[in-house]
């Protein structure tokens, strides 16, 4: 069987792209070892228990702590997490010399903010379909408004973020 050039370029083309993805999720794999290291120290120094999970999830590694009482490593609204997030990114950061975007959940805070975040997209979604008037949402961080976001466009309804850091906020418009 003989290959036109173009079936040849398509091949090879597919094989870079499996190549390329290959390389990309060692690479998030590393920082997820890397970031699992920084939390195990981090972990040993404050004399917690706690077990890492490592996984690559939506492009990007993804790390869970898990068991003991670590309820306090969240803070009331996720502000404690955040910071731990932001201080893993930049040991991986450090190590790699590339920008982490890896997500840190700890005692399931940001799968169960996850959920809460979709019902709610769902129930002022409804809201604006029924009233026809726009619903601005109360001021998220940027995990917050892209789930918001994500299950909007999932409903088939448009929406944007809008203000300033640390009050930039969601609006939902009914169509």
């Amino acid at each position: 069987m003989v290959k036109t050039k173009s079936e040849s370029v398509e091949v090879v083309e597919e094989a870079t792209i499996e190549v390329k993805q290959v390389k990309g999720v060692a690479k998030l794999e590393e920082e997820g070892d890397i970031a699992a290291d920084y939390l195990e120290a981090l972990l040993d120094i404050a004399d917690l228990d706690g077990d890492i999970d490592i996984d690559v999830e939506n492009d990007r590694a993804s790390l869970a702590i898990v068991g003991g009482k670590l309820r306090h490593l969240v803070g009331s609204d996720g502000e404690v997490l955040d910071a731990i997030q932001e201080l893993t990114r930049l040991a991986v950061q450090t190590a790699t010399g590339d920008r982490s975007r890896l997500m840190l959940d700890i005692d399931n805070f940001r799968s169960n903010r996850r959920t809460e975040l979709k019902k709610l997209a769902g129930e002022m979604a409804e809201e604006a379909k029924s009233t026809g008037s726009s619903i601005k949402l109360a001021p998220m961080n940027a995990f917050e408004r892209k789930i918001i976001h994500d299950t909007i466009q999932e409903l088939g309804l448009s929406s944007e973020s809008d203000g300033e850091d640390p009050q930039r906020f969601v609006v939902i418009y009914p169509a």
